[in-house]
C-alpha cells in the first residue's frame, strides 16, 4: 500500500493540470476577449510549462528507479508534486521566473538521485538524458497539428499559444542538453569522464546555469541560439510569426505587435 500511496499522481499536479485546460479553453474560445485573452494565454503557456517541468523531473526519477535507485519512490518524485523535489525552488520557481522575465524555456534543477545505486556508466548517462528527451517529446506533441497539418479550425490565439509553448520546449531540451556541469548534457557524458577530470570540473556545477543565462544575454550568442531554435520548430510547422506572436501574447504587460494582437482576438 505505502508503494501504491508513494507512486500515485498528486493532487497538486492533478491541480495544475485542471488550471492549465480551463486557461486552454478560455483561450481556446477566446473567452472574455481582449485582455483576458491575454491573461489566458500567460495563464495556458506558464501552466503548461510547470507541467513539463513536473513531466522532466518525473523522467529523471522514474528512469532512476528502473536503473536501480527505488529511494526515489519513497521522496515522493513519482507523484508529479513539485512540493516534492529536494530543490522546489530551482525546479519550479527559478525556470518560471525565467519564463515571464526573459520569455526562454531555461531549465532548474534535478531531483536527487542516489546515483551509487546505480551501476553502470549508460544507466547513468539514460538517468540524466530522460529530462531533455521528456522536453523534446513534449514539443512534438505541441506541435503535432502544425505538421499533422491539422491546424483547421483551431483559434490563432490558441495556435500562437501552441506555437510558444513549444518554442519553450525546444529551448529547455536544447539547453539542458549543453555538456555544462549543472545541467543534464554534463550528466550524460561526466560518467565516462576521468576522476581527476569529474573532480576538476565539481565546483563549477552550482554556476552553470547561471553562466548559460548571462550567455543568452550576448545578442550575438542568443541570436545564433534562437535561429537554431527556429530552424527546429520550422522543421516541425511552426513559423518564427507563430511563435513570436504567442510570446507577444504572453507578455500582456508588454505593448503587443498590432498584427498578432488583431489575428488573435485581443484588439479589434
Amino acid at each position: 500500500m505505502a508503494v501504491a500511496v508513494s507512486r500515485r499522481i498528486s493532487p497538486v499536479f492533478l491541480g495544475i493540470a485542471a488550471a492549465t485546460a480551463a486557461a486552454g479553453w478560455a483561450v481556446w474560445s477566446r473567452a472574455g476577449g481582449g485582455i483576458g485573452l491575454a491573461v489566458a494565454v500567460f495563464l495556458f503557456v506558464t501552466g503548461a510549462w510547470v507541467v513539463s517541468l513536473c513531466l522532466h523531473e518525473y523522467a529523471h526519477a522514474r528512469t532512476a528507479l528502473h536503473c536501480g535507485d527505488r529511494s526515489v519512490a519513497a521522496k515522493g518524485y513519482l507523484t508529479l508534486n513539485p512540493l516534492r523535489y529536494t530543490h522546489a525552488v530551482l525546479s519550479v520557481l527559478l525556470p518560471v521566473l525565467f519564463l515571464v522575465t526573459g520569455g526562454i524555456g531555461l531549465p532548474g534543477g534535478a531531483v536527487f538521485v542516489e546515483r551509487h545505486r546505480i551501476r553502470g556508466r549508460w544507466r547513468h548517462s539514460l538517468v540524466s538524458a530522460a529530462g531533455p528527451l521528456t522536453n523534446a517529446l513534449f514539443a512534438l506533441v505541441c506541435t503535432a497539428p502544425f505538421w499533422l497539418g491539422a491546424l483547421d479550425g483551431v483559434p490563432p490565439g490558441f495556435r500562437f499559444a501552441l506555437a510558444f509553448t513549444a518554442l519553450l520546449q525546444v529551448t529547455a531540451a536544447a539547453l539542458n542538453a549543453l555538456p555544462v556541469p549543472g545541467l543534464d548534457g554534463y550528466g550524460v557524458v561526466e560518467p565516462w569522464l576521468s576522476e581527476r577530470a569529474r573532480r576538476r570540473v565539481e565546483p563549477f556545477a552550482p554556476y552553470g546555469l547561471l553562466a548559460v543565462f548571462v550567455l543568452l544575454l550576448a545578442p550575438e550568442v542568443n541570436g545564433v541560439f534562437f535561429g537554431l531554435v527556429d530552424g527546429v520548430l520550422g522543421a516541425l510547422g511552426v513559423t518564427g510569426a507563430e511563435s513570436s506572436c504567442g510570446r507577444d501574447l504572453y507578455r500582456f504587460w508588454r505593448e503587443t505587435d498590432p498584427a498578432c494582437a488583431f489575428l488573435s482576438g485581443v484588439t479589434g
